[in-house]
């Protein structure tokens, strides 16, 4: 083993400190419920149809694919915030940059979280030389243990130091045995295939971020992922604007560049600017200081370590993917802590309340999550108090805007002052804004241009601002889901052939086996309910035996609704007579006559049709 691998075991160059642990079982999955909408497809981000893994009708590769030209091949994160995959092809070399989840959309109901489908991939695992992450955000790394372990167990991947620590932490999380992952960092070059990659370091709101320089035969692509100019970053980790010129000087063919804060003017805040917003809400602070962010925002846990120390608070975790990952940022001395700054939350509640700051997972309002939990009175251990300020740092995720809503009105009335939202810098994005964006266009000069990361909006204004700019428009790419840009002798175009590219949602343990069909029932029961009719009959003479049995539940209340109940029974009753007589015992068709008949029936009388179960018992 060289020395630039990482070979993840107990024990090793990763293992735990002894934080205070946080038993696993308090952070269940999210199971956010969500509204009504599904039909036959998910509807998707601007108002697009994408096919579920599961489906009925499995999309196809419509051609097949030219040999001798480059493809690069967009899998996911296409107008869209989330899952973000992109693959790379040259004849029979593939090289596939990260591999992350999405939040369920509001039509997912009981939808935990979405992952890429990966069936090109996996029919082409032979191809693949090696799997590449660009940092250690969960729309980055969040689908690997989904994904690779049980599709691609032999890939080679590559990551920096901190995302490889990130990715063996949610492999710990899911029982996988420990994933063997080369460490890279900016400046280095490694070969794979046809495909030449040199990482260059970017700023973000994570340690460890790389862009990717790949040198392929068609030329240079530069992969651009989630970043800023950051001038005063927390960790002096800089984005390297030296080294993207000299790419530029060196020729780029096509640049791929994040668009999530494409409509935003001006330049990003630095994310040294937010601790003097820190630093007045600790010193004003008269009770519990309780603060959400993303588990993975290092260097935001980083400062409120500084502002813990200075206040003389001690640090009580509560969220088990935020326990874990300061384990091991701690392990790996991304974070710099005293001993015995953190303590065990249950020993939180011995200290009074202006000696104690509270980390919690939940800034997108995940139900489960702990700052949910103590929204709505549940958490074990946190009670909310009239004196307890909660700082949420973090920026809504879109479509989780009402389970945040939620989640902060729970705390409000729980007694909290709530800090949340722009009005403070309480947190600084991590994505460049549109002078930033122009900046990187200018450097780097490249002959063609496809913004990635964002909904559709974003990359259509960020592939604006690249033609403003000098690029051709007809050299500039918005692409969507499964499409394939191929460049051949140096001339690059969308084409017709698309690949697979739709949904696998996660529900609970099982992974791509809820699809549309169970979501669509998912959907008619949260809509309208369900009514049950159970008929006995006599198996000798097939005539029925007492008045059909009804259960209603979620459609209508039933000791208010006794004719209707009523009517409905002898509704069940004519039908079966009639059709008994016409197809004796056939009672599959009779349970569909029913199904119909009866829906038209409480259709006509309710406006609403719940979802009829007939069930018939022969005695």
């Amino acid at each position: 083993m060289n020395d630039k691998t990482l070979l993840f075991a107990p024990g090793g160059v990763n293992a735990s400190t002894n934080l205070a642990q946080t038993d696993p079982k308090s952070m269940p999955k999210r199971r956010q419920p969500r509204h009504p909408g599904i039909k036959d497809t998910i509807k998707g981000k601007r108002n697009q149809y994408v096919q579920v893994r599961n489906s009925d009708e499995r999309p196809v590769i419509t051609a097949p694919l030219k040999k001798h030209t480059l493809k690069v091949i967009a899998l996911g994160g296409f107008g869209e915030y989330g899952k973000n995959i992109i693959a790379y092809e040259y004849e029979d070399d593939i090289i596939v940059v990260d591999c992350g989840i999405m939040f369920p959309e509001e039509e997912m109901l009981g939808i935990d979280f979405v992952i890429p489908d990966t069936r090109y991939l996996e029919e082409n695992a032979h191809k693949i030389k090696g799997w590449l992450f660009t940092h250690g955000h969960e729309d980055h790394i969040g689908a690997t243990p989904y994904i690779i372990p049980k599709k691609f167990p032999d890939v080679q991947m590559f990551a920096s130091q901190l995302t490889a620590g990130l990715i063996k932490v949610k492999y710990e999380e899911f029982n996988h045995r420990p994933p063997k992952i080369s460490v890279v960092e900016g400046g280095e070059k490694i070969k794979l295939g046809v495909f030449e990659i040199e990482f260059v370091q970017m700023a973000h709101s994570i340690p460890d971020t790389l862009a990717l320089a790949i040198r392929t035969p068609e030329g240079m692509i530069l992969h651009v992922t989630d970043w800023k100019i950051d001038h005063t970053p927390i960790f002096g980790q800089k984005t390297n604007l030296a080294h993207l010129a000299r790419l530029g000087q060196e020729g780029v063919k096509m640049l791929l560049s994040d668009s999530s804060n494409a409509e935003r003017s001006g330049y990003t805040i630095s994310e040294s600017i937010i601790i003097k917003t820190f630093d007045n809400i600790f010193k004003d602070g008269r009770g519990r200081l309780i603060i959400t962010m993303f588990a993975s925002a290092i260097n935001r846990i980083q400062q409120i370590i500084e502002m813990s120390i200075k206040y003389r608070r001690k640090i009580a975790v509560s969220g088990f993917s935020m326990q874990k990952n300061i384990e091991m940022a701690l392990k790996l001395g991304y974070l710099k802590s005293p001993e015995g700054l953190f303590i065990d939350i249950h020993k939180a509640q011995g200290l009074s309340d202006e000696k104690i700051t509270i980390l919690a997972t939940g800034s997108q309002g995940e139900e489960f999550s702990a700052l949910s939990r103590m929204a709505s009175g549940e958490h074990k251990q946190i009670r909310i108090r009239q004196n307890d300020t909660v700082v949420i740092s973090a920026s809504q995720i879109p479509g989780n805007e009402q389970a945040i809503s939620n989640t902060i009105n729970g705390l409000f009335k729980q007694g909290a002052n709530v800090i949340y939202g722009r009005h403070l810098d309480i947190h600084a994005s991590g994505h460049a804004s549109r002078e930033e964006l122009k900046l990187l266009i200018q450097i780097t000069n490249p002959e063609y241009f496809m913004p990635i990361h964002g909904e559709y909006r974003h990359l259509k204004i960020h592939a604006r601002l690249a033609e403003e700019l000098g690029i051709k428009p007809h050299n500039t790419f918005v692409v969507d889901n499964g499409e394939i840009i191929e460049f051949e002798k140096g001339i690059g175009q969308v084409i017709k052939t698309k690949v697979q590219s739709g949904y696998v949602l996660v529900d609970g343990l099982g992974v791509g086996d809820v699809g549309n069909i169970v979501l669509r029932d998912r959907q008619a029961l949260a809509k309208e309910g369900m009514f049950v009719v159970i008929l006995t009959i006599d198996k000798k003479t097939g005539k029925i035996i007492t008045s059909p049995d009804i259960i209603s539940r979620g459609f209508i209340y039933m000791r208010d609704q006794e004719e209707l109940v009523h009517l409905a029974r002898k509704e069940v009753v004519g039908l079966f007579i009639k059709h008994n007589q016409r197809y004796p015992m056939q009672f599959d068709h009779i349970k569909r006559v029913v199904r119909d008949k009866l829906g038209d029936f409480l259709f006509h009388k309710t406006q609403r049709r719940p979802m009829i179960i007939p069930v018939i018992i022969e005695v």
